[in-house]
């Protein structure tokens, strides 16, 4: 697997970059799509996509918000083929993005979501030194949940190049956790098979091979990738590893059920009212 772009990247500062800040903030702000950002940052560039995701990060925890863990994506070989990609990606998870169960999801929040069933670890241990190596991961994961990603764009239209997602926090939006826990000794996660139904219709299914090959080989990545960025996984956060089958659109009244073999169920449901 390639190596992870390098701890600093492109000068946050850098004209470019600033630019690609502006306009992805002023559609979070306004609450409306903006054109791609690839025109002033390019199709590829990591360090530069990367810093962009920095910079508006750094505006959102500046407003307040907390980082809670992290997410990967482009973990499906097919999805990195039509990016043109060889490589996984990462975005940021914040408080204000989780969701329980029994809590409706607001849909005037989103402005184009889809939705995707993955496996979440949540960690027990710091990953910010030492080895990495397969039995490292395995006894960093506190316990595993299924979980719902809805992604969202503030890319129009979903017209995304690998630069365009990185640097719009790898497409972020919101999430839900189930409630069932299980532990590694109890449940292997490339061994899973994933079945995702929309308003009781079903339009996705995968496995955990399809998450990188395997959900931990996906979270070894991340954990190296974080060191590199100078921001090291630690105990307590949440990891959403990477969708095990395809992801689905979501309209306001939907509700969402993935079931994950050794996980049980989740589900969520969005709120009828469209503010957007």
């Amino acid at each position: 697997m390639p190596a992870p772009p390098s701890a600093g990247g492109a000068a946050t500062d850098d004209p470019a970059v600033h630019a690609a800040f502006v306009r992805i903030d002023h559609a979070v702000r306004t609450h409306s799509p903006c054109p791609p950002v690839r025109d002033l940052i390019g199709s590829s560039d990591i360090e530069r996509a990367y810093a962009v995701q920095t910079k508006l990060n750094a505006a959102r925890t500046a407003a307040g918000a907390r980082v809670v863990g992290r997410k990967i994506g482009l973990t499906s070989p097919a999805v990195q083929r039509q990016l043109g990609v060889d490589r996984p990606d990462f975005g940021v998870l914040f408080d204000d993005m989780q969701y329980t169960e029994d809590e409706p999801v607001p849909f005037h929040r989103l402005l184009q979501p889809k939705v995707e069933a993955e496996i979440a670890f949540v960690l027990g241990q710091d990953l910010a030194d030492g080895p990495l190596d397969a039995r490292r991961i395995r006894d960093s994961v506190d316990y595993a949940v299924a979980a719902l990603e809805i992604v969202d764009s503030r890319i129009a239209g979903w017209d995304i190049t690998f630069g365009d997602t990185v640097a719009d926090n790898a497409s972020s939006g919101l999430f839900v956790l189930g409630t069932r826990r299980r532990g590694l000794d109890e449940f292997e996660p490339v061994d899973t098979e994933m079945a995702m139904r929309v308003d009781g219709a079903a339009v996705s299914t995968g496995n955990g091979a399809a998450c990188l090959g395997d959900p931990l080989r996906a979270l070894a990545w991340l954990a190296d990738t974080a060191r590199r960025f100078g921001e090291p996984l630690r105990a307590g956060q949440i990891v959403l590893s990477g969708a095990l089958g395809p992801m689905a659109p979501v309209h306001p009244g939907s509700t969402v059920t993935a079931d994950i073999t050794g996980l049980g169920s989740v589900t969520a449901t969005f709120t009828e009212e469209d503010h957007t």
